[in-house]
């Protein structure tokens, strides 16, 4: 019997290529998914072990609070020891807390508790970069080291508020027993940080316009939205999750390479009452 080679011709070549486009075109959009779903899932475990390593350290310390930033005041070092995280996020490269877990985290008095992970202390959907000026990754794409940040309302600044939404009005919680209202369940402990936004340790959320005055209300800091329009937080009963921003004011485009304002207006804004409702409540008159 006689073999012959039959080669494909150019139309059918094309027809196999079209219908692979095809499929790609379908699958990509499903792994992309599934790729993003992935990160916010270890996004909420790393926002779980670190609230753990809070929840820890808390115990340890008679429930004494740690400070979201340090004092206020300049030339005041007294509370940095008791402060969760030091330094100062940016895009400078010449700043080792952009880049330098050993600068500010592995100083921090939640390392011991965090099971020698730096990883936790960020999102995995940050991508952020900074190219260092001196060390071994000089000139590098170095990812930042930390997007996370503590509610202000949680320790505050050296336990005091600076001013913040009027000065005196809200309560700064400076002890595990004081999370009564709005509760251990309802007060987010750590929030994700858009690379433009974060810069010292706290997420500042701007409590005036609370609860009945929704025109009044507004930014000091923006929360992440890595998740497809949504960001991590976690709570100070254990629990994270994540939540997806219902207002478009809440995710502006990125400024890339540099820092947003710290005082944005934001009127009737339903994720900033969201995040108000989750912080802290008025002082007892």
């Amino acid at each position: 019997m006689k073999v012959t080679n039959q080669a494909f011709t150019l139309i059918e070549l094309l027809v196999v290529m079209a219908i692979i486009t095809i499929l790609a075109g379908l699958l990509l959009p499903s792994v992309a998914k599934a790729k993003t779903k992935g990160q916010g899932i270890q996004c909420m475990n790393n926002h779980r072990q670190l609230v753990l390593a809070w929840r820890m350290y808390n115990d340890d310390h008679d429930d004494q609070l740690l400070f979201a930033s340090p004092s206020p005041y300049v030339g005041d070092s007294s509370t940095d020891p008791y402060t969760w995280v030091l330094g100062w996020m940016d895009f400078d490269p010449d700043n080792p807390s952009n880049w330098d877990v050993n600068h500010d985290i592995l100083k921090s008095p939640l390392w011991p508790y965090c099971g020698k992970s730096a990883g936790i202390w960020k999102c995995p959907s940050d991508k952020s970069t900074v190219k260092p000026s001196n060390g071994p990754f000089t000139g590098q794409d170095v990812p930042r080291v930390r997007s996370m940040s503590m509610n202000v309302w949680i320790g505050g600044f050296g336990g005091e508020d600076a001013g913040l939404s009027d000065g005196g009005v809200w309560r700064v919680y400076l002890k595990a027993t004081d999370l009564i209202d709005p509760g251990p369940a309802g007060t987010f402990v750590l929030l994700d940080m858009r690379e433009d936004s974060i810069d010292i340790g706290n997420f500042a959320t701007d409590m005036r316009g609370w609860p009945n005055r929704p025109s009044k209300t507004g930014f000091y800091d923006f929360p992440a939205s890595y998740h497809n329009v949504a960001g991590g937080l976690s709570f100070a009963d254990g629990h994270s999750e994540i939540k997806r921003w219902l207002d478009n004011r809440t995710a502006p485009p990125l400024v890339k390479g540099g820092l947003v304002p710290d005082i944005i207006p934001s009127p009737n804004n339903k994720d900033v009452i969201w995040l108000q409702e989750r912080c802290t409540r008025k002082i007892k008159e």
